[in-house]
């Protein structure tokens, strides 16, 4: 990809970025969280609210990691691939990812989780150690699942002998066992297997989510395993392996996965160029068509509001859970209502963001 049309996509991906961010209204868990929390999330939409009034507000720090993430993505796509075009490419998937535009446009805490993993991986890939162990230390205070993060290392470093990292992962790793933290594993048989495959495809997109399953298998088998695969992988097991008893929250494992862009378009390069010009062509044909599709994925987010128009019952669309009440708040206002008992739930926050309060007894 030429530098040229890489800044192109970039300036778009930005204005797309505020705008949403300016225009989307408070989600069921960011009032959930503004308003009962007082972890990080919660403390930097409280601190974002004071500087800046509205939506962008709660979200202006979460956009700033996201902007981050993506500068931090591009400096380790440069350690493994020589081509600075192939850098190009990777960084411009990975942050029209929908998993990675809607993690920079609404608060949550996969985004902070996204830079210090990517900050970890291109530290030990330029062999910075001493700075690991705080990164580590981080992840383990303000994320419970990554819990995931640190069977990963530590897998890494027994296969590769890496002793220093096999010792800072078992300690964090018996640090979750002694203080009880970590992913809640429950239920029983549930059949939520096809769910997790569902979620991944929102996350990437349907086609791009099949090549990475393709990929991690590939790498797997055939190809070097880098930590960065590890990290990958071991998120992929784990959640298709909790699936089979319980629901997964995809917000748990997406950090994780979305970081192997770089595998999958090193795979691809690996598949193409080794080959004859004439041969090339089905797989450049194929990338083309998920690209396509994953730029109509990402279109779906952005004018996600025109699809209101297409819906005879606005339920049946996959934001209503965010729109409704900044709906129904703007019309009790214009009727002059300041409260309302019939919210239920999280909408409860929601409309308290909106000033509607339940009526007094």
């Amino acid at each position: 990809m030429k530098k040229q049309y890489f800044f192109a996509v970039a300036f778009l991906y930005t204005i797309a970025v505020f705008y949403l961010s300016m225009t989307t209204p408070i989600s069921p868990h960011e009032a959930h969280m503004f308003y009962t929390s007082s972890d990080l999330v919660s403390t930097l939409m409280h601190w974002g609210s004071t500087f800046i009034e509205g939506f962008l507000g709660l979200r202006i720090f979460f956009i700033g990691f996201g902007f981050l993430s993506i500068a931090l993505f591009y400096k380790l796509s440069r350690t493994y691939f020589p081509r600075i075009e192939d850098a190009y490419l990777a960084t411009m998937i990975f942050m029209i990812l929908p998993g990675i535009l809607t993690a920079i446009t609404l608060a949550n805490i996969s985004i902070i989780v996204l830079c210090v993993i990517l900050l970890f991986v291109l530290l030990y890939e330029k062999g910075y150690y001493a700075f690991l162990p705080f990164l580590m230390l981080i992840l383990f205070f303000i994320h419970e699942a990554s819990i995931i993060f640190f069977v990963a290392l530590l897998l890494y470093a027994i296969v590769n002998k890496d002793k220093k990292l096999a010792i800072g992962s078992s300690a964090f790793l018996l640090a979750f066992i002694y203080l009880a933290k970590g992913i809640e594993i429950g239920g029983r048989p549930s059949g939520h297997f096809i769910e997790i495959f569902g979620l991944y495809a929102t996350v990437f997109s349907p086609l791009l989510f099949l090549y990475f399953f393709y990929a991690m298998y590939r790498i797997l088998l055939r190809e070097k395993k880098t930590l960065l695969w590890y990290i990958s992988f071991t998120a992929l097991v784990f959640s298709l392996l909790l699936s089979l008893r319980q629901r997964v929250s995809i917000t748990d494992f997406a950090p994780y996965v979305m970081i192997s862009v770089v595998l999958m378009l090193n795979t691809l390069n690996n598949s193409v160029r080794v080959r004859l010009p004439e041969f090339q062509k089905r797989y450049k044909q194929g990338f083309y068509i998920v690209m396509i599709s994953l730029g109509l994925s990402v279109s779906l987010i952005i004018f996600h509001k025109a699809l209101f128009y297409l819906f005879v019952d606005p339920s049946q669309h996959f934001a209503n859970r965010i729109y409704k009440p900044y709906n129904l708040a703007k019309e009790l206002k214009s009727e002059g209502i300041e409260c309302y008992d019939g919210a239920h739930g999280r909408e409860r926050f929601q409309l308290r963001y909106y000033n509607i309060l339940p009526c007094p007894e």
